[in-house]
């Protein structure tokens, strides 16, 4: 389960070098009629199962018995080759793969997906007590650089992780909406929501500070593992930011593609993983809910969409998130990180872009793929377009 990295420059060689040959095998066997470079499963079973060592893969001749068109996943396979920039991809249904891009076992930088399993830590310790939900920023002691406002201040530790905070200091690291917050001081805790990555940061700092653990122990314990992680390295987790800006750096995650799926099975499980509870049900359900609804989502282009906002979780929400779209929910991160939960259709779609190959991939390239995805499922059925259309 674990494994030791090679130096960073050998090892975006060497990766570069497999991502190749994977692409390579792909094509070849595509031309086969092969749509998932894999075994197959031995039988195309309907009832949920839980990966072990390795994941299951239903391999092109179970395909359309499991309830999917081979037709149509050749037609996604073809759209991620030729019109996305994905390094990494695996889609599961019913806790078996049955779509496969890319190399899965890089580890690579989450970006803003790491709040999102913040979240999931959070639960053990909410359940438990150790963490207060209600608790202040002025009952923890908990200051910045420069200072925060006595309005500030009065923050909770719920405030933070729903990113209502009312708190605009500035963040150690960018990659949010802070350019359009309102003046300092002008909203109360709870009442607004900013995605703010001062909010996330100290949502990290105060799960430290409340339980005394390190995130990145905690994730190797609550989820790395539990779930049998096939490529988890401690060491290659670390922190980030500026501190002269604020004392609260961004606890960036290194993670593989088939290892986010695990997190986002668990999650599509409710926190349950074969015979055991590893986050409380209660805590993934409500994580997963929504929050923040779309028509208060800010800043106000926001409402035009169709994700509302939950506990560092990004949720469907609004008229337009209907059929498989219903109580969906995505972690999501810069260039081109999601882990896509879909409850009514149980599917979770794990998508990495590696940034160090200078590479991102757009909105519009997943909200394609998403489309494809789905067409290719025999059980769905949409009551109207598309949200985004």
């Amino acid at each position: 389960m674990h494994r030791n990295l090679l130096p960073r420059h050998r090892r975006v060689l060497s990766r570069a070098r497999l991502v190749f040959v994977h692409l390579l095998l792909a094509a070849i066997l595509l031309g086969s009629n092969a749509l998932v470079v894999a075994p197959a499963a031995a039988q195309a079973v309907h009832d949920p199962v839980y990966p072990r060592a390795e994941w299951e893969y239903v391999g092109r001749r179970a395909l359309e018995a499991y309830g999917w068109s081979a037709s149509g996943l050749r037609r996604a396979w073809e759209f991620i080759r030729d019109s996305s920039n994905t390094t990494g991809l695996i889609v599961v249904d019913r806790g078996r793969v049955v779509f496969q891009f890319g190399d899965v076992e890089e580890l690579s930088y989450l970006a803003s997906v790491r709040k999102s399993i913040l979240a999931m830590l959070y639960g053990k310790y909410v359940e438990d007590g150790t963490i207060d939900l209600e608790k202040t920023l002025e009952q923890m002691g908990m200051d910045d650089v420069g200072g925060l406002l006595d309005i500030e201040r009065q923050a909770t530790i719920y405030d933070l992780i729903t990113a209502r905070s009312g708190v605009y200091h500035p963040a150690s690291n960018s990659g949010d909406n802070l350019a359009d917050a309102p003046e300092r001081g002008s909203q109360r805790p709870g009442e607004y929501m900013l995605y703010s990555n001062w909010d996330f940061n100290a949502a990290g700092a105060v799960f430290e500070r409340e339980t005394g653990a390190d995130i990145y122990d905690s994730l190797e314990e609550q989820l790395a593992v539990p779930l049998g992680f096939q490529d988890w390295d401690r060491s290659a987790q670390r922190k980030s930011g500026n501190l002269e800006i604020s004392r609260n750096p961004a606890y960036h995650m290194w993670i593989s593609t088939r290892d986010m799926a695990r997190i986002g099975y668990l999650m599509l499980r409710e926190g349950r993983w074969e015979n055991k509870q590893v986050i409380p049900r209660d805590w993934v359900r409500r994580i997963s809910s929504v929050v923040t609804p779309l028509e208060e989502m800010n800043p106000v282009r926001r409402r035009d969409g169709y994700f509302g906002y939950g506990y560092m979780w990004w949720v469907w929400d609004g008229p337009r998130t209907v059929g498989p779209f219903a109580g969906a929910y995505t972690a999501r991160g810069a260039v081109g990180q999601w882990i896509t939960v879909m409850p009514a259709v149980d599917l979770v779609i794990a998508h990495k872009t590696n940034s160090v190959y200078s590479r991102s991939t757009s909105w519009e390239s997943w909200q394609r793929f998403i489309e494809l995805m789905l067409e290719s499922k025999d059980v769905v059925e949409m009551d109207g377009p598309y949200p985004w259309r």
